[in-house]
């Protein structure tokens, strides 16, 4: 039987990285997509020398026709399409008064729109190969609560909650499931550089802008990325199949729901 296939946007670092070496190990063939294609063929490689299989794809998310074509490839190359997984994203720190128009494009673009071409491109290619599928979409727990020196950023993934319920309700009926996961204060390049200018912001060190995010997390340290890997595999999985709409909070506990 041929594996089952998942498509991981910004799957060469941080959370995506963790991600689809994850879904590798739980037996999917991982497609890593990622702006870097020469970092996403190196975790591409590394699931392979474990004896997984993987791809490396160049994608834009922001680009919908060529996020279309990328997973045309894939399924053609990998022999079928069953999980996507929208995790790639910009994080930057924009006090209220920093944000441009042009910095509002660029991210909303890459977060919301990248998501939202992933999803179509999904479908489009579940109902192609006459089956369900899996959406799994990444928000954060700043898109449960806004977090400070994050408005652009929250705003996105605020929006990206939104769209994965809608998907979640329209795509119901054709076995299709949408959730999101939410990770919290992660040990990401992404996430250092948050801390770094939050505190650069507020003529502190990097790790005061880090307790300013971190100091409420109940369970005491900051999230691995394969914390989060854990969550998406079960959304991948068929233990949640039952489950569309939803977002899972992988935080430590910041935040009670």
């Amino acid at each position: 039987m041929t594996a089952k296939v998942a498509f991981v946007t910004g799957g060469a670092q941080g959370i995506g990285e963790a991600i689809s070496k994850r879904l590798a190990k739980d037996g999917f063939a991982v497609a890593v997509a990622d702006l870097n294609v020469q970092t996403a063929s190196k975790v591409a490689q590394d699931i392979e020398d474990a004896g997984g299989k993987a791809i490396a794809v160049a994608l834009n998310v922001a680009d919908r026709e060529a996020f279309s074509k990328a997973v045309d490839e894939v399924a053609d190359e990998l022999g079928g399409f069953n999980v996507i997984v929208n995790n790639a994203g910009l994080g930057p720190t924009t006090p209220i008064d920093s944000i441009t128009p042009e910095l509002f494009d660029k991210v909303m673009h890459v977060n919301v729109a990248g998501t939202m071409w992933g999803i179509q491109a999904a479908v489009r290619k579940f109902h192609e190969l006459k089956h369900g599928g899996k959406i799994i979409n990444a928000t954060s727990q700043a898109g449960v609560v806004g977090n400070p020196n994050l408005m652009l950023y929250s705003s996105t993934k605020f929006a990206i909650r939104g769209l994965t319920q809608v998907a979640a309700r329209d795509l119901a009926k054709e076995g299709i499931t949408a959730n999101a996961y939410a990770p919290g204060i992660v040990k990401t390049p992404m996430m250092m550089d948050i801390a770094h200018q939050v505190g650069k912001n507020a003529g502190k060190d990097d790790e005061w802008g880090m307790q300013t995010f971190a100091k409420d997390i109940a369970l005491g340290r900051l999230s691995e990325p394969e914390d989060v890997a854990a969550a998406v595999s079960f959304l991948a999985g068929p233990d949640s199949n039952y489950i569309t709409g939803q977002t899972i909070i992988v935080d430590g506990g910041m935040q009670f729901h």
